[in-house]
This record gives structure tokens, C-alpha cells and sequence, in this order.
């Protein structure tokens, strides 16, 4: 079957189905939920979801620890809910893409519990290693969750088990060929059910480094120069594509931490099939504007260095290969509490959404990001369901804890979604499973459709006019302004390179006058440059582009402001940036 690529057009929702929609009233978002919601979903102007695990699991890492990848959980609807999502999505025209988790199982699955007993074929389907002579561990290798070893002893095997996340997610061992056969079957299993494609859960792990040798001690992170792209990965991942994914008009799109882009075309490259493995990767280094490595690392949010990785990725895959872009997931806190505003929420969240959304690539959407929702604040560590939350800073005092946590914690990417004003946030009928953002009787989807101006509406608008420009699709990014840290400027263009141009002029805060305004024009024609312009000040600001690009010339297309709002071009091209204002801008020749 021929792959059409048709993800390059398109804009995905991420659900993470246990706070989503709770369909059966038990305190426990499910699949008949969703359904219930699919139109509010195309309502988003989106293609397609990307669901976080549905599979059968014991619940030690949200669902991310399997126990049998093909089966759909109870708790979510099964298998019958699941086929009649499959058809529902599909009769609106979205694609339904799975999680793929593959780097380790549950080790209350079927694999393991036989493996630790050492009983064929699966003896050798995870990684073991006996006791060293001088009582040592195998090697130094860090857990990512429980932030000591990733080696755990078996008393039934009398081994270490080797697991790089939780105790409860023992690694697969790759390297037997067996072990990739399970995987080629559960590729085949879901692809012939129906679904469109996998998000490869840190599918760059898959194969370590032979020997297990030691790794430099890096806190929390030993090992993972021997396992992250290892010395088969792409002979894995190829044997993958040639053997299923090729078979099918599917996409795949690999969680990939520490990659760069450079590294990232071994890949994904459309030039070389050599280096095809998979159609997409998401990167970490969007996500490391305001820490080092980890959330849990924090340090002050820099506009500079989230424009540095934005300008990265974009310059270096264009013609190459293929972005996605997103600012949200289920691993990381909530963007507006990193990046933008609490206190101006609406004005920053539309900003941070025109920042990535007019960028080539894909975009990800994830639940709750469209209607601005926060970080939540737990009055106890008790309140937290995340075992790589409740793994951090064991030793410090709780109310530290609690303070890096709120900052930090993956619970706050995961609180049930904030519906309505009314009990549970609309969510349940029940006690939802994790408890709800206190903030919910202010900011939930129902006040917010009534709200013309609201973010919801907003994201509703950019994700259109994004999906009518071909200039997005197709055109070349060029940065203005790199060193500034308050206002991000970059231009897309088609046919050719931009005009010289000096970077924006921030001269002065200023208050600007409420009559002057302008509002957005609807386009005559596709065009082939267009202007984005977002401030990250909470401060009014003047901004000019000196030469090269005439404002005074061009249309706008899309504002963040109400109308009577947005502040005119004067005749020298210089305008009034209001607090986060974001804006779009058709450009003449």
C-alpha cells in the first residue's frame, strides 16, 4: 500500500483517556466518554488523536506499564468501546493513533512472569544479569523514576531485572529476535483493527549498548549514553517499517529525549530511505526553556532559548525532513504556568499557541491546552498519583517538595478536563480518580465557548487559518529578532529567500490609544509571506521592523486581541504590542 503522508496536513488532539471524559460514571475518564465528545473534538478543526496507553495494565505508571497490548483496559470500555470509537472518528474524518510502548512491559505481564522463571521462549525476553562475585550491582545505570538503581532483584529467578523507569516496567531485550516478532504482531494486531498510526514511547531506548558497560554517574541519568540510540536501533526500527509499517498508509511519530537534530536525520530523513526509520520525532528541547534536562532541574523561563529550539528544528529539517511541533503533553506541567502568564492566562495562552502553530511541521494539541488550563496547587504530597513525581527530592522537607511539585509534576498535565463550572468540573457524576484543578468554576469549556474571545475560540481559528495557508505547509522559516527576549518574530515564506532584513526594534513601554484598531482581513489570494509576531512582555511595547518588511503594507489575518483592541500601524510601520499579543500578517510580493 502507498504511504501518503498524509499526517503533514494535519492537526492532532492528545487525549490521555483516564481525565478525559468519565462516559460510565465511575470516576475514571473511558472511551465511551470520548465518543460522547468526538464533535466537540472536530469542533477544534483537528485530524486526528493520539491516545497515551489504553491497553490492560496494573496502573503503576499510568497505563504506560502493559500487561497485554492487545486488549483495551475494562476500565476504559474494552474492546467493544474501542471499535466503536474506531468507526465514530473515522465517519468524521480523524485519524486514531495509538501508543506504542514497547521499551518495557508490566511486570505483571504474561512475558515476564514466565521469563522469571525462566521458562522458554521467553527465558531470555527481558534483560538479566546475575550478582557480580564482589556483591556488586551489573553496572551504574540509573532509574529515570525511582532516582536510584535500575537494577531490581527477583528472589524467583535469584537475577537482576533491568528496568530504566519504574520497578513495575522491566526492559524488553531486543536484541532477541523473538521479542521483535512480539512487537511485529502487535503493529500488524491494531493496524488491521483500524487505527492509523503509533507515537512510539521512547522507542530511542530500545537497544543498549553490548557488554552493559558503566556509564559517566550522571544523577538520575547514568546509562543513558549506552542505551539511548544504541548500536541496532535503526536496524530495529527498519526491520520494523519493512516488515509492517511499509504495508500500510500509517504514520509513526518516536518520543526521542536528548535528540538533536542533526541526530534526529538518521531518522527520519525523506532523502535517504536508509535513514527512514520513522516519519516524525518529538524532541525534549522545546521543552527545556525554563529548566536543564528534567523539570525537575528548574531554572527561569528564556524566551531566547525556546526561540533557539523552534529556530533549530525548523531551519535544519526544512527540505529534509518533518517536524512536530507541540508545546503540551502528558509528561510535562502545563505551558502556561512555564511560559506564559497565570495572570494574563487568556492573552498568553493565544500567544503561545500562534508561537508554534504557523511553524512547519505537525501540531499536537493536548487536552485541556485549547481553554487554557494551569498547574494545579495539592495541599499534601498524598494529593499526587505520578510515580516519578513521588520519586523526586525524597529527602527534602514536604513543603519544598510540594513547591518543586507543582512546578514540576506530570499530575498537573493529567488533572481531569475542566468541562463545566459544575461538580467535578463536569467530568463525572463521581470523585474523579485524581482530584480536579480548583480552578475549574473559572476556566472549563463551557464558559468558554460562550466567550467569543475566548482561547478555546481562538485555537479553533488559528488551527483553520493555519490549515488554509500553503505558505505554513510549504514555506521556508526565517527568525527575526533572535537575541530579544520578549517578542519572537519569524516569517514564512514560498518561492524563494526572504529580503535582507535588521531584526525588531523593542524601543519602549508605552500605553497605547483604544481607538486605534484594526481588524483582520480575509485574504483575497494564498500568500506567499506571512509575518508572525508574539510578545511574551506583560508590559505594552512598541515594535518596528526597521526595513526589509513594511507592516503598513500588510494585512492582518489574524489578531489575539478583540478588534477594538488590536493597535494600528502607523505610517513609520511601528505598532503598540498589548501584554502577550500575538498576531498574523499577510505580506505583500
Amino acid at each position: 500500500m502507498k504511504q501518503t503522508q498524509w499526517y503533514k496536513d494535519g492537526v492532532f488532539y492528545q487525549i490521555w483517556p483516564r481525565s478525559f471524559k468519565d462516559g460510565n460514571s465511575d470516576g475514571m475518564g473511558d472511551l465511551w466518554g470520548v465518543i460522547d465528545k468526538l464533535d466537540y473534538i472536530q469542533s477544534l478543526n483537528v485530524d486526528g488523536i493520539w491516545f497515551s496507553p489504553l491497553y490492560c495494565s496494573p496502573g503503576a505508571d499510568c497505563g504506560y506499564d502493559i500487561s497485554d497490548y492487545m486488549k483495551i483496559a475494562p476500565e476504559f470500555g474494552g474492546m467493544e468501546a474501542f471499535r466503536r470509537l474506531l468507526t465514530e472518528a473515522h465517519k468524521r474524518g480523524l485519524k486514531i493513533i495509538m501508543d506504542l510502548v514497547v521499551n518495557h512491559t508490566s511486570d505483571e505481564h504474561e512475558w515476564f512472569q514466565k521469563s522469571r522463571q525462566r521458562i522458554d521462549p521467553y527465558t531470555d525476553y527481558y534483560i538479566w544479569r546475575p550478582k557480580k562475585p564482589n556483591g556488586k550491582l551489573p553496572n551504574n545505570w540509573a532509574s529515570m523514576f525511582e532516582g536510584d538503581s535500575a537494577w531490581q532483584w527477583d528472589e524467583v529467578r535469584k537475577e537482576y531485572y533491568l528496568h530504566l523507569f519504574a520497578i513495575k516496567q522491566p526492559d524488553l531485550n531486543m536484541d532477541n529476535p523473538l521479542v521483535r516478532e512480539e512487537v511485529k504482531k502487535i503493529l500488524k494486531f491494531w493496524l488491521d483493527f483500524g487505527v492509523d498510526g503509533f507515537r512510539e514511547d521512547v522507542i530511542t531506548f530500545i537497544s543498549k549498548e553490548e557488554g552493559l558497560p558503566n556509564d559517566i554517574p550522571i544523577p538520575g541519568f547514568s546509562g543513558i549514553l549506552k542505551y539511548n540510540h544504541g548500536p541496532h536501533i535503526h536496524e530495529y526500527l527498519q526491520e520494523f517499517r519493512q516488515d509492517v509499517l511499509q504495508h500500510y498508509d500509517c504514520m509513526t511519530l518516536a518520543e526521542a529525549p536528548l535528540v538533536t537534530p542533526k541526530r534526529a536525520m538518521t531518522y527520519i530523513s525523506e532523502l535517504d530511505p536508509k535513514h527512514h526509520d520513522i516519519d516524525m520525532m518529538i524532541q525534549f528541547q522545546c521543552m527545556c526553556a525554563d529548566c536543564l534536562f528534567s523539570d525537575y532541574i528548574p531554572m527561569k523561563f528564556s524566551l531566547r532559548r525556546l526561540k533557539r529550539a523552534f529556530r533549530r528544528w525548523q531551519v535544519k529539517l526544512h527540505g529534509k525532513a518533518w517536524n512536530m511541533l507541540y508545546l503540551e503533553n502528558h509528561d510535562h506541567p502545563r505551558v502556561i504556568s512555564r511560559y506564559g502568564s497565570e495572570k494574563f492566562r487568556t492573552a498568553s495562552g493565544k500567544a503561545l499557541a500562534v508561537s508554534y502553530l504557523f511553524q512547519q511541521g505537525t501540531p499536537f494539541i493536548y487536552q485541556g491546552q485549547e481553554i487554557g488550563m494551569t498547574n494545579w496547587w495539592p495541599k499534601s504530597i498524598d494529593m499526587y498519583e505520578d510515580v516519578q513525581t513521588l520519586n523526586q527530592h525524597l529527602k527534602d522537607p514536604e513543603e519544598k517538595r510540594l513547591k518543586l511539585y507543582h512546578r514540576a509534576s506530570r499530575d498537573s498535565a493529567r488533572t481531569p478536563m475542566q468541562w463545566t463550572g459544575g461538580d467535578h468540573a463536569g467530568f463525572s457524576e463521581h470523585e474523579p480518580w485524581l482530584y480536579v484543578n480548583e480552578n475549574y468554576r473559572e476556566i472549563n469549556v463551557e464558559q468558554e465557548e460562550n466567550d467569543p474571545d475566548s482561547l478555546l475560540n481562538f485555537y479553533r481559528k488559528a488551527v483553520a487559518l493555519r490549515k488554509s495557508l500553503k505558505v505554513v505547509r510549504d514555506g521556508k522559516y526565517r527568525e527575526y529578532g533572535i537575541f530579544s527576549n520578549k517578542i519572537y518574530v519569524y516569517e514564512r515564506v514560498l518561492d524563494g529567500e526572504t529580503d535582507a532584513a535588521a531584526p525588531p526594534r523593542e524601543e519602549r513601554e508605552e500605553t497605547p490609544s483604544e481607538s486605534a484598531s484594526e481588524e483582520p482581513k480575509a485574504m483575497s489570494a494564498q500568500p506567499k509571506r506571512i509575518l508572525v509576531i508574539c510578545s511574551f512582555s506583560e508590559k505594552p511595547m512598541r515594535f518596528l521592523m526597521r526595513r526589509g518588511i513594511s507592516l503598513a503594507n500588510a494585512d492582518l489575518i489574524l489578531g489575539s486581541y478583540p478588534v477594538k483592541e488590536t493597535s494600528k500601524v502607523k505610517t513609520d510601520g511601528s505598532t503598540i504590542l498589548r501584554p502577550y499579543e500575538a498576531r498574523v500578517y499577510s505580506i505583500p510580493g
